[in-house]
């Protein structure tokens, strides 16, 4: 494995985009967004800028939370579904022995390995083995070696096909009568799809970071950044400032409000986390996106500013 470790850091950051990219339609359509959203939580052009700032780091860009890959081998990609195979993909690095080409055919070539063992389509083991690949050149061949390679997903969950995911990300909730006569219509929030009751409600038009404010669950003891009471969502401004409560968009970006380019959206790129021009993206601030449908997110483990460095 020392030698795939050493092929994979001849790779920069673009290449890595592009051998994404190349391979995105090929990944099943349950875990487009989600891989996208992970190499967004975890990009290589951060992890070279800690290394050079070093013990400076945490200072410097004004990290909160868990940002080192070498700390979280098995648990950062938790929120892909191909999550489930996480045990066969990582053996399957670590066992691979093909030729050390490309990019986009290496991930391919890992993918392919582990369905032999994991008895699932192709397309579902893409997205996990270039998550896992890049997991290994941050967190290096010994800390990735040693994780056990244990899955981080509940057994309710498990249970869950890709068509019954992709078909709740899509649902609405009911209005019923209420709704029927022109009432407040509230929508459901998810944050966590490995959990039932990971989800609050929020009111048509609310911002997300408000509606969180309802969930009255001390996430705290999960989550040092979150304030006791304020829901999970991390938050400290709710002015689009901090950057502390972006999240990722799995399903339902098309029901949030449009990034005002003046606000949220210059705000992303100086927190380093998005560059992107489109009105609807996969990584929002929760505090000025509104929802007007039911939407799953995801909730990074990390927040900073390091945007000066990427330009």
């Amino acid at each position: 494995m020392d030698s795939l470790y050493e092929h994979l850091c001849g790779f920069d950051a673009e290449a890595w985009r592009r051998a994404v990219d190349t391979l995105a339609a090929e990944i099943h359509p349950i875990d487009q967004n989600a891989t996208r959203i992970w190499f967004a939580f975890y990009p290589l052009e951060l992890h070279l800028a800690i290394e050079a700032a070093g013990a400076d780091a945490e200072r410097r860009f004004g990290l909160m939370g868990k940002w080192r890959l070498a700390d979280q081998v098995d648990a950062s990609h938790r929120f892909l579904y191909g999550h489930r195979y996480w045990p066969q993909v990582k053996t399957a690095i670590q066992q691979f022995e093909g030729p050390l080409g490309a990019l986009a055919p290496l991930i391919a070539a890992v993918a392919d390995h582990a369905t032999r063992t994991a008895r699932v389509d192709r397309d579902q083991l893409i997205g996990p083995a270039a998550v896992g690949l890049m997991t290994l050149r941050q967190a290096g061949a010994p800390a990735f070696a040693a994780a056990p390679g244990a899955l981080q997903v509940s057994p309710e969950a498990r249970r869950q096909s890709p068509h019954q995911i992709l078909g709740r990300r899509a649902r609405d909730d009911s209005q019923g009568l209420m709704g029927f006569l022109g009432g407040t219509k509230k929508w459901t929030v998810t944050f966590d799809e490995n959990d039932p009751a990971a989800a609050f409600r929020c009111i048509d038009g609310q911002e997300l970071a408000s509606a969180a404010q309802s969930d009255k669950r001390d996430y705290h003891l999960r989550d040092r950044r979150c304030t006791p009471g304020e829901g999970p969502i991390p938050v400290e401004c709710r002015a689009a400032s901090c950057g502390t409560c972006w999240v990722g968009v799995l399903g339902g970006a098309e029901k949030l409000s449009p990034v005002s380019d003046r606000d949220e959206g210059r705000r992303m790129k100086v927190f380093g986390y998005s560059d992107t021009n489109e009105p609807n993206p996969l990584l929002r601030l929760s505090c000025q996106a509104r929802a007007f449908g039911a939407v799953s997110v995801v909730i990074p483990p990390w927040n900073g500013i390091w945007g000066k460095v990427k330009a």
